[in-house]
């Protein structure tokens, strides 16, 4: 018999503003006695809940549960900025530039495969424009290097066909009321979405046919003849097919171990503000949403509901295999937002910062997910590297797909890809990722 204990739980640090003006329309539920199902699914963030949305069109008669350690929305699925992303964006390397033309138009095509299952999400279950907003984003430069890989980046848009547009600083000081940025680079296909709003929602939608119960941590998970044992502190599931849904913490699994970089990434949002308060001379127009041109820059966005508006500000990255961090690290990173957010709007200097936190992603050395059939009837969906609210929905749908039986071109493409390169034991992978992180921080300068 196969048997997995999870010995640690990730721990969310700080409250996700995102989670707190999220609005909830269902009751929390969590797992209080012994029940079967035909699937089960670990964890309720993009992966968990696009697989049981995915399973729910492919076997609507089939029984499926989710089950999530916390509240929905409160994990890292409602601490992200909330970007879905279809041109290249990937964190571990220096820049956004193209270097493989085919492979980057495989990934665009997967990206975009996703984004067109969110829409449908978007559209099915009624989210409003705050929630899914198919604005585009812009990578802002602050700085002459930074127009620099502005410009490498828009040179490689061009090779590959991709449609883009140049702003000049003017341009970006009429959009975002700032005369921080030199310039920016629009992209047109990506979507903003407020996070804990856009699981909430989907969850809802999802909660008629499908069972969610939130605050049931799997402790234990263990093959009993031809069914998975999914043990919480109350109950437990068991189903022929279990689908992890977890990012990094497929590791606590037993799966991919000394193979997953597990980064923090810290963000605050101000408090609301009216357009009387700070209006377009000083914050721009109502909705904006920059990444930086660097990618160990700033990720700033403007986010207004209801006459009311926000700024987040995502900055920081650390390496903490141990799967949490510290308030007093939260707290000191958030100071350092706060001077980062002066120093692009002068005149907010008296806007608090309402909340800060930090969120957990995964990346693989070689930017691959950590992804298929682990073992008999037990598939892993994790590893969105750097950009989870795309990369896990698509590993959900393809997770669904692959244990369904489902044969597509997508998924075809999708599984033929190398598992993640082992990282060097520790402390030596402590040191070198987090010294890597910091030298790049640095060098990105005025862009974070």
């Amino acid at each position: 018999m196969t048997r997995h204990v999870i010995k640690r739980l990730p721990i969310d640090t700080g409250v996700s503003g995102w989670e707190a003006i999220s609005e909830r329309a269902f009751p929390v539920t969590a797992l209080e006695r012994d029940i079967t199902a035909d699937w089960l699914i670990v964890g309720g963030g993009f992966a968990g809940l696009s697989a049981a949305r995915r399973l729910l069109q492919a076997r609507p008669d089939d029984k499926i549960v989710v089950l999530d350690a916390r509240e929905l929305a409160k994990g890292p699925a409602g601490r992200n900025s909330g970007f879905m992303i279809d041109v290249p964006h990937n964190l571990s390397s220096g820049e956004y530039s193209v270097a493989d033309e085919a492979a980057t138009k495989d990934e665009i095509r997967q990206n975009r495969l996703a984004i067109s299952f969110a829409a449908e999400v978007a559209a099915e279950y009624g989210l409003s424009k705050e929630v899914f907003d198919p604005a585009g984003k812009v990578n802002a430069a602050a700085s002459a290097r930074g127009l620099g890989l502005n410009d490498n980046y828009r040179k490689s848009l061009e090779k590959i066909g991709e449609e883009h547009s140049v702003l000049d600083a003017d341009q970006m000081r009429e959009m975002t009321g700032s005369r921080y940025y030199l310039g920016g680079l629009y992209t047109p296909g990506a979507v903003m979405i407020q996070p804990a709003d856009y699981i909430r929602g989907l969850a809802r939608g999802l909660s008629s046919k499908v069972v969610i119960h939130e605050h049931s941590p799997v402790l234990e998970l263990s093959r009993e003849g031809r069914n998975w044992k999914a043990k919480t502190a109350r109950g437990s599931v068991s189903a022929p097919k279990v689908i992890l849904g977890v990012n990094g913490h497929i590791e606590s699994f037993g799966h991919f171990r000394g193979r997953l970089m597990h980064i923090f990434t810290y963000a605050s949002m101000t408090s609301a503000f009216s357009q009387n308060e700070f209006g377009g001379d000083v914050t721009g127009v109502d909705r904006w949403a920059l990444l930086p041109a660097d990618p160990m820059g700033a990720t700033v966005r403007k986010i207004t509901k209801d006459g009311l508006s926000r700024i987040v500000v995502r900055t920081r990255f650390t390496y903490d295999p141990s799967l949490k961090v510290s308030e007093k690290r939260v707290a000191g990173i958030a100071a350092e937002q706060r001077r980062s957010f002066d120093a692009r709007f002068p005149g907010l200097e008296c806007l608090p910062m309402e909340f800060s936190w930090a969120g957990a992603l995964c990346l693989s050395r070689n930017h691959v997910p950590a992804f298929g059939e682990v073992e008999e009837g037990l598939f892993s969906a994790c590893c969105e590297n750097g950009l989870g609210t795309v990369k896990s929905t698509l590993a959900g749908m393809m997770a669904a797909d692959l244990a369904t039986g489902a044969a597509s071109p997508e998924l075809d493409k999708y599984k033929n890809q190398p598992e993640p390169t082992r990282l060097p034991p520790e402390p030596i992978a402590w040191l070198g990722v987090n010294s890597v992180i910091r030298l790049q921080e640095l060098r990105a300068g005025r862009e974070g």
